[in-house]
């Protein structure tokens, strides 16, 4: 017996999937493109004269294409998250630089997310619905906190912390405001480092990382990951308080 597709169920499919799909061709666009190589300190090295020189020529609509490039590789989860963030630092200085590598960020983690949450979140939510049902109360009443706490800890993968929440269908207000909160801490640390670091890369060397983790530097952010989690631990005191 053959079963039939109940009408319009490919077409509903279809317009579920399509934009994941749209970011995987565009990150095998991307790769086939070589632009994975782009992103590395030679090529930054390499080019920053020629980049300096774009911006010079251009610093009003400079500042714009970064934003709008580091967004697409970031909704692309391509590598190189920290070259671009020092690339920033490097063409615009520390606070522009910073403040435009916050924005392309966080607008390509959104455009992740949305992807994410529109193909896979109905998908997940009809395979691990009772799961799904006992944790998302907590998400919602705790989601942001959650997800400041790791954004401020620049540790773990971007592109994992942008599809996470979007699997728990958290809100994208929720996801947007922690997101943007979040990374402007480190981010500003690496923009930082990226504004003194002409000199090294033009002499073929690759810049000092470890800034992040000295503790000058990881202790306050840690020290920020733990207060976002206090409300979480004042609502639970309260709920075995009053439980």
């Amino acid at each position: 017996m053959t079963v039939r597709a109940p009408p319009g169920g490919t077409a509903r499919h279809w317009g579920r999937v399509w934009p994941l799909l749209l970011v995987l061709l565009g990150l095998g666009a991307a790769y086939a493109a070589g632009l994975h190589r782009v992103l590395s300190f030679e090529a930054l090295g390499a080019r920053q004269e020629q980049l300096r020189a774009l911006v010079a020529a251009h610093p009003l609509l400079a500042p714009l294409a970064y934003v709008a490039a580091y967004a697409a590789a970031a909704a692309l989860s391509l590598p190189g998250a920290v070259v671009i963030t020092l690339a920033g630092g490097l063409l615009f200085g520390t606070w522009l630089g910073g403040a435009s590598a916050v924005l392309g960020a966080t607008a390509g983690a959104i455009l992740l997310f949305l992807a994410a949450r529109h193909s896979l979140g109905d998908w997940l939510a009809g395979r691990a619905g009772p799961l799904l049902g006992r944790i998302r109360p907590g998400l919602e009443r705790d989601g942001f906190s959650y997800l400041l706490a790791l954004r401020l800890i620049p540790l773990f993968p971007f592109w994992l912390v942008n599809l996470a929440p979007a699997l728990v269908r958290m809100p994208l207000p929720t996801f947007a405001g922690a997101t943007l909160l979040g990374i402007i801490p480190g981010t500003f640390v690496f923009a930082s480092v990226g504004a003194g670091v002409g000199a090294v890369l033009a002499e073929g060397r690759q810049p000092d990382l470890s800034v992040i983790l000295r503790p000058a530097v990881l202790l306050p952010l840690l020290g920020l990951a733990l207060l976002s989690l206090l409300p979480v631990a004042w609502r639970r005191w309260k709920d075995r308080k009053h439980g």
